[in-house]
């Protein structure tokens, strides 16, 4: 018996008409709601004889589910494996089986049907519908008419694939030691579970594509061509942890040559090293356990030589002494390791401060020329240890707040970067200062320094970014990024621009075929975040959906706010033009649908109505290809659609939109992109999806670091899909460019942005891209770091 959903019918109304269209009274009120409940008893009524026709459909099969249904009462069971029956009629046939005990206990044989018997009528496809279940709760779909025969659709890959075309981002806001230049001229870092190599001059891209959660340390063998790299542990499907370990890769092919310490890190590997003095036959990896185990690898071997517990607290960075592999240095709160490596053990002693003022962190140390360890902490003082005594030396005040990060030039000079006062700073070898810059505050601090040629400097900072240049010239950006989770994306109608948003309070538009910010813009008020947004159709403007239920209209070449608007009080969820630009609809979570009208090329906006009736937030929402209708979604998985241009009038009757055709498909529940839900979904595992501009595939984001391709349609389920693996927290949106030449999906808490380049099916190297049938999944933020 079909089920068809109630909901709480109460009439949109304009709003500049609302004195007289509101209900007068509580009579009135009564009367509406009467009026809907006979409507539902009405379409009630229509679906009970929808089940029983399908039941009669069914007679030729009774006979023989009885026999089974008998046999399977025997043995406590109800399932008939071998008979495909519909979900629909499943209560009927279980509600019987007791009596078909009876009969058969009375002697009773069930009739066989004869060949003469005649054959039930066979209905249009067209007039049912299907059920879908989220948590569940039976979601009705209505199958569209020019559909004959639902059940011989068939559900196939799409024709198209996707290559990971750009990385947008950095991770320096809770990472250290995680840039480096390499001989090729490429800059090696990461984010999320990518290590990007980026091309300065050439400014290309490739990608290092290994990792199955996010990226947490890397280190360059003394050839400059080998890396490792580590990661954190992630989680399986089913919540429970997957190990980490690490990888040692080639630069220059990007061919892994090595895994190390699976099943034996614990949560996430914090820190690396090669030695140097034996051309880097060992790895230094200290995880990220309760007790940070240290150990040393003969990596090329796949051997462990030694593991130690290391300490309780935090440990920031670690390395061997440049001229004896035996002696290894660590470092992070409150200590400064000394550890000497023999005969298969680690015995370590602690760094002695004495008179000098013991600091909360020690953050980052280096080798001097002459074997001296300096250490940089959190008092912003580099401190200089003894070789042999393991105490403090001598005492350089260097910056205000915390020395983040130390790098020792070829000469023996040595750059120090400060978090506070945000300077990079350049000592002479026995540490007189020679020169200083400071990197704008919109950047942040200084997180780590790269050395290009002596002169020439990048700079990794805490705001996600890196930037290059000079101590006479200043630094710039190459690099950058959001720096707190996002969820708003929107791309340009005619133009490769795209629009991010988010928990940062960064607006930011993007060039997505030069690769580069174009500009942004911070919101006002410290308590907004920007969650939503959506072009106008003629380019020239982007609304902006905030937290607060504010909403802002910029104009795209001024940058200038030229429309500011408040809807409610809570979050904006959906922003969303009409396909002519005339209409603009914002969906909330105060569970309404405001609609505007658009005039002056998206310049002014004038109230024209509320859609009301969800009983929960909305979180999607889509215009008709006419531009009367609106499709959306809400928080409790309603499907409700609207008639705009009658006054944002709710269509009771949901089957009547089944053949209507929709400018943009980002809806998550609908009978065209049924077949992305998985078995058993809770309604939150898919955040977003959207339909390509060709209609033949769409995409997913999910809320295991995935990003999934279908083709469009995909109404069955078990719909099988390519699966993109990248991101390293829950995938908040995507979105596809203007002609469809490059996919967008954007990461929640790993700040990340990728660009993927679609191509046609057997092009590319897709060692990234597999059938979505794999156990494995990424946890949904990334795992937290000591971020001092």
């Amino acid at each position: 018996m079909e089920i068809y959903e109630t909901s709480n019918w109460t009439a949109c109304y304009d709003v500049s008409a609302e004195s007289s269209t509101e209900f007068p009274d509580r009579l009135s009120l009564m009367e509406v709601r009467l009026q809907a409940q006979e409507d539902e008893i009405t379409l009630l009524k229509s679906s009970l004889a929808d089940a029983l026709r399908k039941l009669r459909l069914h007679d030729q099969q009774i006979p023989l589910l009885k026999q089974q249904l008998i046999a399977g009462k025997r043995n406590g069971l109800f399932e008939c494996a071998n008979i495909k029956i519909f979900p629909q009629v499943y209560w009927y046939f279980k509600c019987i089986a007791t009596d078909l005990i009876v009969e058969d206990s009375q002697g009773s044989c069930p009739q066989t049907p004869t060949s003469s018997s005649p054959a039930p009528p066979k209905e249009p496809t067209s007039s049912q519908s299907i059920k879908m279940f989220i948590r569940g709760r039976p979601i009705t779909m209505y199958i569209p008419s020019n559909i004959l025969n639902y059940e011989e659709l068939r559900m196939d890959l799409p024709s198209q694939k996707l290559d990971l075309d750009w990385v947008y981002g950095y991770r320096g806001r809770d990472c250290r030691a995680n840039l480096y230049l390499l001989p090729s001229g490429e800059a090696v870092y990461f984010i999320a579970c990518v290590v990007v190599l980026y091309h300065i001059n050439n400014q290309t891209q490739r990608h290092y594509q290994k990792h199955t959660d996010c990226v947490r340390c890397l280190a360059i063998h003394p050839d400059k061509v080998r890396v490792a790299s580590g990661q954190t542990a992630g989680v399986d499907k089913d919540g429970k942890p997957l190990q980490p370990f690490v990888h040692i890769w080639d630069s220059k092919t990007l061919v892994t040559l090595q895994q190390i310490g699976l099943g034996t890190f614990e949560r996430g590997v914090g820190a690396l090293a090669f030695s140097s003095s034996d051309a880097g036959t060992f790895l230094c990896v200290i995880d990220d356990s309760n007790e940070h185990m240290l150990s040393v690898w003969d990596w090329n071997k796949n051997i462990k030589h030694v593991e130690v517990k290391s300490t309780n607290e935090a440990v920031l960075a670690v390395d061997f002494s440049p001229t004896d592999t035996n002696n290894i240095i660590s470092c992070g709160k409150s200590h400064v390791y000394f550890w000497t490596m023999s005969a298969g053990t680690l015995t370590k002693k602690q760094g002695i401060f004495g008179k000098y003022k013991k600091p909360k962190f020690v953050l980052c140390f280096v080798f001097s020329l002459t074997g001296d360890v300096l250490t940089g902490d959190s008092e912003g003082n580099i401190l200089t240890w003894g070789k042999s005594t393991f105490q403090i030396m001598k005492q350089t005040r260097a910056h205000e707040g915390s020395v983040f990060t130390m790098c020792i030039l070829q000469g023996g000079a040595i750059l120090s970067g400060g978090g506070k006062d945000r300077k990079v700073i350049r000592w002479s070898a026995d540490l007189a200062p020679e020169r200083e810059c400071e990197i704008p505050e919109k950047f942040g601090a200084v997180r780590t320094i790269a050395d290009v040629d002596g002169e020439e400097l990048l700079v990794g900072t805490t705001r996600n970014a890196i930037l290059r240049g000079t101590f006479s010239d200043g630094f710039v950006a190459i690099v950058q990024g959001h720096v707190d989770e996002m969820w708003g994306l929107a791309t340009h109608p005619t133009q490769n621009i795209f629009l991010t948003c988010g928990n940062d309070r960064q607006v930011c538009v993007w060039n997505a075929e030069d690769h580069k910010l174009d500009w942004c813009t911070t919101l006002e008020v410290r308590e907004e975040s920007g969650l939503c947004a959506d072009f106008s159709p003629n380019g020239g403007v982007v609304s902006v959906g905030l937290s607060t239920g504010r909403w802002v209209v910029l104009d795209l070449k001024t940058k200038e706010v030229v429309s500011d608007l408040t809807d409610g009080n809570e979050q904006l969820s959906v922003m969303r033009y009409s396909p002519d630009g005339s209409f603009l609809a914002v969906g909330s979570h105060d569970n309404f649908i405001y609609i505007y009208n658009v005039t002056e090329g998206g310049r002014r906006y004038t109230r024209f109505g509320k859609c009301t009736g969800h009983s929960s937030f909305i979180t999607h929402l889509d215009w008709s290809k006419d531009g009367k209708y609106i499709m959306s979604n809400s928080g409790d998985y309603e499907i409700l659609y609207w008639d705009v241009a009658s006054g944002c009038k709710l269509l009771r009757n949901r089957f009547e939109s089944k053949d209507r055709e929709w400018a943009s498909y980002t809806c998550v529940l609908g009978f065209h992109v049924m077949g992305v839900w998985l078995e058993g979904s809770d309604g939150t595992d898919i955040n977003a999806l959207c339909r390509s501009h060709s209609e033949s595939m769409v995409a997913v984001a999910d809320d295991f670091c995935k990003v999934h391709l279908f083709q469009y349609p995909c109404p069955k389920p078990k719909a099988p899909s390519y699966k993109y693996e990248g991101h390293g927290s829950h995938v908040t949106n995507v979105r596809f460019t203007h002609n469809d030449s490059h996919l967008l999906s954007m990461g929640g808490k790993d700040t990340c942005i990728l660009q993927w380049r679609v191509k046609g099916a057997g092009t590319g190297d897709h060692s990234k891209e597999h059938l979505a049938s794999s156990s494995s999944v990424c946890s949904s933020s990334s795992s937290p770091v000591n971020g001092t």
